[in-house]
């Protein structure tokens, strides 16, 4: 039995507003803090709906702390955006260490700065942005609680049968990408350990919405006719909308033995047979290239979704909503995950 999906976003503004609708919790957890609460990174992927997410939490519960986004704002209309949501920017360019006087006081942070697209060729602008900055901004807000966005890649490869890795297992980053990353998660917990910050780290993957993600990713190559590549057999997928709301509540569990959050969908979804499914929404038949391995990037998330539920969006539904924008020459971020890579070089 095929049952029909609900409506998905038809326009920006509307999957704008879903992606930053908060759940039950988003606003106490951020009300907690007793103060105003800063972004770093805002301007990206994630940043500008999570941030508005929060504005719309904290006038929910009746707070009057500030959200502020802080970003280069290098993609136009963003800053204009978030402000008409009332949301207040700040123009400080991290990477400027010269800049960090500039940069507003905060009773919490959510730190989403990070670069993975372009790191091949550009190795010491990866580490920079993803271990140095780092270092800068907890020597900025210690001890201010930050919800540090990381990453599953710090992970190894991990057999399917083993149901993805879990919080306490070992790391094992492949690639200079997935190293910084780990480098990132290290100095954050120099300053929760050495500063008494409070952090939680968050380990997401995959988010996903309808201009990029993993599910776009092949949708498109389906609608270019060419084959899927199945090397990589499985990964996990989330909403992001269900992603942001779980990241602003686990500001809650920080502490100065950082908590790890590993955070993404409970499946593990086949390559194969999402592809297989886009390709009937789409109604394009699908080929395949590469032999499935037997192992994968995967994250266990249990202990989140036993603190805070399941995505409110499936991941069938995610994929209906994901072949319709798709199909129906929806804007895109033009942003590909890369999920495929199994050497970490992206």
């Amino acid at each position: 039995m095929v049952v029909a999906a609900p409506p998905g976003p038809r326009t920006e503004d509307d999957l704008d507003e879903q992606l930053s609708r908060p759940t039950p919790g988003v606003g106490e957890a951020l009300a907690a803090l007793g103060g105003d609460l800063v972004f770093l990174g805002a301007g990206g992927k994630i940043g500008p709906t999570m941030a508005r997410m929060a504005a719309r939490a904290l006038a929910e519960v009746g707070s009057s702390s500030k959200v502020i986004a802080v970003s280069r704002y290098r993609e136009e209309g963003v800053r204009e955006r978030l402000e008409s949501y009332g949301v207040a920017t700040a123009s400080v360019d991290l990477s400027e260490p010269q800049a960090y006087g500039d940069l507003p006081e905060a009773a919490g942070v959510f730190y989403l700065a990070a670069m993975k697209f372009g790191t091949t060729g550009a190795e010491h602008e990866t580490w920079w942005s993803n271990a140095a900055i780092p270092a800068l901004v907890a020597s900025r807000y210690r001890g201010i609680p930050t919800l540090v966005y990381s990453t599953g890649n710090v992970y190894p490869l991990t057999p399917l049968h083993h149901g993805g890795s879990k919080e306490n297992d070992p790391t094992g980053p492949v690639g200079e990408y997935a190293q910084s990353c780990l480098a990132r998660e290290r100095m954050f917990t120099y300053a929760a350990k050495t500063w008494g910050t409070p952090a939680t780290i968050f380990r997401l993957n995959y988010a996903c919405e309808l201009r990029y993600g993993v599910l776009v990713d092949l949708a498109h190559t389906i609608l270019a006719g060419n084959p899927v590549d199945i090397t990589m057999p499985a990964a996990n997928v989330v909403w992001q909308g269900d992603s942001s709301a779980w990241a602003l509540r686990s500001i809650e569990l920080a502490s100065t033995d950082p908590t790890i959050v590993n955070a993404t969908g409970p499946e593990i979804v086949s390559v194969r047979a999402a592809a297989t499914e886009l390709g009937r929404l789409l109604g394009r038949e699908v080929t395949f290239t590469g032999a499935e391995a037997s192992d994968a990037l995967l994250s266990d998330s249990s202990v989140l979704h036993a603190a805070y539920g399941y995505p409110t969006v499936p991941v069938r539904t995610l994929m209906a909503w994901v072949a319709e924008w798709v199909g129906s020459g929806g804007r895109q971020l033009a942003k590909a995950t890369k999920f495929q890579r199994r050497d970490g070089a992206y």
